[in-house]
C-alpha cells in the first residue's frame, strides 16, 4: 500500500491498495461521527446499449445482500448502530454511503468491503430489482407530472451519441430481457477494486489515520485485483444551429420549455465552467434573480409570463459533479396562453443583456453570498462533506475541489459571467416543449 499524505489545511491522506483500490482518509476531529462512503466509476453513460438503466439497476442490486451477509442484513447492521446509509447513480459514477458513530468504523468497512468483494447476485434478486426500479419509473415519471423533465427528455435533443443521449433511468423491456449472466459481467467489468475510491471521513480519534488505513487495507485488502476497464471518452460535438422537439405529458397541467446549452470542459476549463454556474444563479436563484424578476414577478412585458422558472449548471448534480460534457439548462412551467417561443425570447434579452453589461457589482456580491452560504450549510453535514470529496477525488483526482468552491466562486468577476452568457447565445442549443396532453402515457421509454 502506497500511502500520500497531503498537508494542505483539508489534512488529505491518500492510499492505493495492491489491488488498485484508491483510499481517501479526511479526519474531522469536531464531529462525533464517521461516513464510510465507496464511489465506483460507472455511471449511466457508461451502461452498454441495449442495457439501459443497468447502473441505476445494479445500485440495487447492491443491497440485496452480500458474501457474508444475507438481504436486509445490511440495513440493520447500520441502523443498530444508529446509523443512516443509501446509493445513488449519477452520469459518471455510482456511490454507497454510510454514516455512524465513530465506534462504528470498523463496522462499516466490513459492510461496504462484503458487497464490493461479492454481492448476492441471485435469479430471485434481479428479478425482483427490476420489478423494483420498474415502479420507480411508474412512480417518478410515467404517473408524476413533468416526469423526466427535463434530465431523460433533454438529453437527446441535445446529444447524438448513445451515452450522452440515452435514457439513463431505463427502457422497461431492456430492463426485464437483462439476464444473470448481464449482471455478473456488469459487477466483473465495473466493479473491480481498481475502478473504485474508498472515503473515510469524520471521527477518526479511536483508530487515528494510520489505524483507519489500516483497517481499509484488512477489510478491502484481499479484494481480487481485475482488469480496470478503460473508460471511453464521450466527446462529441457541440450542436450547430438549434434544435426543437415537442412531448407530450398526460399528467401536466401546464406546458413547460426547457432549453438546454452544451457548457465547458470542467476539468480543461475550470473557471468557465464556473462561470456558467454563476450565471445560473444570476438567472434563476431566488426572487431577486433576473428570471424571477422579470418572468415571474417583474412589470413590463415579462411579468406572469411563466409560473416558475430555474437555471442549471450541470444535468443532475451541483459543480463538479460530472465530466464533459455536460450541460446548462433552463427550465420554466407556463400558461397556455403564452407561448414558448415568447418565453424564449425574453430569456434570450435577458443572456443578451448580461453578454453586453454583465451582472451589477451588488448583484454578484448577493448571489456569490446565496451560493457559498447554501454551501456551507450543506457542508455541515458529515454525509454531504464526505459525498463531495470522494465524488471529486473520483472523478478529478483532485477532492479539493470541494472545499476550494466558495473561494473560487468569490473570485469570479462580472466578466467572467458575461462571458459565459455570450458563449450560452453564441452556441447551438435544445429547445424542449412539453405540451398537456389527454393521451395516457405509455408503460415502456420513460
Amino acid at each position: 500500500m502506497s500511502v500520500i499524505a497531503d498537508k494542505s489545511a483539508l489534512e488529505l491522506h491518500r492510499a492505493t491498495l495492491a489491488n488498485g483500490l484508491r483510499v481517501l482518509v479526511v479526519p474531522d476531529p469536531a464531529t462525533p461521527v464517521v461516513g464510510v462512503s465507496v464511489h465506483v466509476d460507472v455511471g449511466f453513460r457508461s451502461e452498454p446499449e441495449g442495457r439501459t438503466g443497468f447502473a441505476h439497476l445494479f445500485e440495487h442490486l447492491m443491497f440485496q445482500g452480500s458474501e457474508s451477509l444475507e438481504k436486509l442484513e445490511h440495513f440493520r447492521q447500520v441502523q443498530s448502530a444508529g446509523g443512516i446509509f443509501n446509493g445513488s447513480t449519477h452520469q459518471d459514477y455510482t456511490d454507497y454511503f454510510q454514516v455512524l458513530p465513530g465506534a462504528a468504523l470498523e463496522r462499516a468497512l466490513f459492510l461496504e468491503s462484503d458487497r464490493l468483494r461479492a454481492p448476492k447476485l441471485t435469479v430471485e434478486n434481479l428479478r425482483n430489482q427490476v420489478d423494483v426500479v420498474k415502479e420507480e419509473i411508474r412512480l417518478n415519471v410515467h404517473n408524476r407530472p413533468y416526469g423526466g423533465f427535463p434530465w431523460i427528455l433533454l438529453p437527446p435533443v441535445l446529444y447524438d451519441t448513445f451515452p450522452n443521449a440515452h435514457n439513463g433511468y431505463g427502457d422497461f423491456s431492456e430492463l426485464e430481457q437483462a439476464s444473470l449472466d448481464d449482471a455478473a459481467a456488469f459487477f466483473d467489468t465495473f466493479y473491480a477494486p481498481g475502478n473504485a475510491l474508498v472515503t473515510v471521513h469524520g471521527d477518526l480519534s479511536e483508530h487515528g489515520v494510520d489505524g483507519t488505513l489500516a483497517l481499509v487495507e484488512r477489510h478491502f485488502g484481499d479484494i481480487p485485483a481485475r482488469p480496470v476497464p478503460q473508460r471511453p471518452s464521450f466527446a462529441e460535438p457541440a450542436p450547430g444551429a438549434e434544435r426543437r422537439q415537442t412531448v407530450t405529458d398526460a399528467h401536466a397541467p401546464l406546458p413547460a420549455l426547457a432549453l438546454g446549452y452544451r457548457v465547458p470542459d470542467p476539468a480543461a476549463e475550470p473557471d468557465a465552467y464556473l462561470a456558467h454556474a454563476m450565471l445560473a444563479t444570476v438567472l434563476a436563484d431566488g426572487e431577486a434573480s433576473r428570471l424571477q424578476r422579470r418572468l415571474v414577478h417583474g412589470g413590463g412585458d415579462g411579468a406572469g409570463l411563466v409560473t416558475d422558472v430555474s437555471a442549471s449548471n450541470g444535468l443532475m448534480g451541483g459543480p463538479f459533479d460530472a465530466r464533459d460534457p455536460d450541460t446548462f439548462t433552463i427550465t420554466a412551467v407556463h400558461p397556455a396562453e403564452v407561448s414558448a417561443d415568447r418565453v424564449t425570447a425574453a430569456v434570450d434579452e435577458e443572456l443578451d443583456r448580461l453578454a453586453e453589461q454583465g451582472p451589477g457589482a451588488e448583484e454578484l456580491e448577493r448571489q456569490t453570498a446565496r451560493w457559498v452560504a447554501a454551501l456551507h450549510r450543506e457542508d455541515d453535514r458529515v454525509m454531504y462533506r464526505m459525498l463531495g470529496l470522494g465524488a471529486r477525488e473520483l472523478l478529478y483526482g483532485r477532492a479539493e475541489l470541494a472545499v476550494e468552491l466558495p473561494g473560487r466562486l468569490a473570485a469570479l468577476t462580472g466578466a467572467d459571467v458575461a462571458a459565459a452568457a455570450a458563449r450560452l447565445r453564441s452556441a447551438g442549443r435544445a429547445v424542449l416543449r412539453v405540451e398537456p396532453s389527454d393521451e395516457p402515457t405509455g408503460d415502456g421509454d420513460a
